[in-house]
């Protein structure tokens, strides 16, 4: 084990402990998913390899939405593509922080989730990449896990909305926002991407307001300094 190792492994682990209550809110979220899945005619295997791959609770419940009011599967997967378009403001943000070439960083940034996103954050334009990894292992876990318990056990488990998961979701993305308001531009960009993300949610198919929102936030992002070389892991 080399020195670099010694010295970042410290970190992925503390983000991984700092990542556990988000993890266990989404946990239950999932379970709430893979329930949701079965109930619109989703083959559990489908539901769990959606997890694995796409790893993404907001776009993953507008696909569900979508075929669970008879739509086709194009539109569920055209929903999915805009719930997921804040990504692309995340990712450039995220960009240089990250090691390597455009190979390397492209699968690094596939660690990337709202909360792992968040934490990293070290709220100079730059991401801790080592924290970015530690936080999202525990999440991917628990997201997948709590999938596969949805799925299977779902017909045995109370309906989520009468024990009030559903408000689980939108709580952890209030979290997650309150973490991030830190200075007046970050609050400005956050209540113009709210403001046309719920507009649009009213007035325009299913994932066009996160879309809009997604700009706002990459108008509203600063150019980002470069980050300091460190030595390969």
């Amino acid at each position: 084990m080399n020195v670099t190792t010694l010295r970042t492994s410290p970190v992925a682990r503390a983000g991984a402990r700092a990542a556990v209550p988000f993890a266990l809110a989404g946990f239950v979220v999932a379970i709430s998913f893979g329930i949701s899945a079965r109930a619109a005619g989703m083959p559990a295997a489908a539901a769990i390899v959606m997890s694995a791959i796409m790893y993404a609770g907001a776009a993953q419940f507008a696909a569900v939405a979508i075929l669970a009011q008879g739509g086709s599967v194009v539109a569920a997967v055209l929903a999915a593509m805009l719930m997921n378009g804040r990504y692309f403001a995340m990712g450039l943000a995220l960009g240089p922080s990250l090691k390597g070439g455009r190979v390397r960083r492209a699968i690094e940034g596939q660690t990337l989730v709202d909360a792992s996103w968040a934490m990293a954050n070290r709220g100079d334009g730059r991401f801790d990449r080592h924290t970015l990894f530690g936080s999202s292992a525990p999440q991917y876990v628990a997201w997948l896990s709590g999938t596969i318990i949805g799925v299977i056990a779902g017909s045995a488990l109370p309906n989520p909305e009468a024990l009030g998961i559903d408000a689980v979701f939108p709580a952890f993305f209030l979290a997650l926002l309150v973490s991030e308001l830190r200075t007046a531009e970050a609050s400005a960009v956050a209540v113009g991407g709210a403001i046309v993300a719920v507009v649009l949610g009213l007035l325009a198919p299913a994932g066009i307001g996160i879309l809009a929102a997604a700009v706002i936030a990459l108008v509203g992002l600063r150019p980002v300094r470069e980050a300091p070389t460190e030595p390969e892991a």
